[in-house]
């Protein structure tokens, strides 16, 4: 890992807060950090995301976004747990990755694992599960509280696509059960694109401001 841009340093040296975009492959408009592990215009960190980070302390960082990123991730649940060590305890963390149904999931050959409606909740404690199912926790220790999980519609490929994928985006979104009888009766017949989910970090002895945003 490397700190390429002083400005970084700085910020850590100040006590202020970082707001990062992981795997950002160049700038970030939003004005966040950008981290790759490539050394291109605009990034700012130079990491692996599947090593630690460890020149970004604990509870330093109040925002991260990533998208269409890790689906490449072959150390994921390091991965999360470093997440859950930088954020402080009510930051915010936005993550977008292709559902396992898009077609672009399964035809990158780099992608290394696939993401779906309850993957998140893997790192949820019991009584924040969702209405619909109870996932097994006891992977790891690191906890999160899922403040929204949104799936996303396909608007390439066809006409009809485009023009559906609207319609499709607001109506399934509308409750969690919807999106669960969605993903295991009909998404085969009608391909999702991506997942979006909202996350805030639950640590031992604080808990993060706001409740769970799960539509019943």
């Amino acid at each position: 890992m490397r700190i390429i841009n002083a400005r970084v340093r700085e910020d850590l040296i100040s006590g202020k807060k970082l707001r990062l975009n992981l795997g950002a492959g160049g700038t970030d408009s939003s004005g966040r950090y950008s981290i790759d592990h490539l050394e291109l215009p605009g990034v700012d960190i130079v990491a692996d995301l599947n090593l630690s980070l460890d020149d970004i302390p604990d509870n330093s960082v109040s925002e991260i976004y990533t998208s269409h990123t890790l689906e490449h991730i072959t150390n994921f649940i390091p991965l999360m747990r470093e997440l859950h060590r930088m954020i402080m305890p009510d930051g915010r963390i936005e993550v977008v990755v292709p559902h396992f149904s898009s077609p672009a999931a399964f035809s990158d050959p780099t992608h290394v694992r696939f993401f779906g409606l309850y993957s998140m909740y893997y790192f949820v404690d019991g009584k924040d599960q969702p209405p619909t199912r109870t996932i097994p926790y006891y992977y790891t220790d690191i906890r999160f509280k899922v403040q929204s999980a949104e799936i996303r519609f396909l608007r390439w490929g066809s006409r009809i696509r485009s023009r559906l994928a609207p319609f499709m985006t607001r109506f399934w979104n509308k409750s969690f059960r919807r999106l669960n009888f969605y993903e295991n009766h009909l998404v085969y017949l009608y391909p999702a694109d991506e997942i979006r989910y909202v996350l805030t970090p639950v640590k031992e002895g604080k808990r993060a401001e706001g409740g769970d945003d799960i539509r019943s």
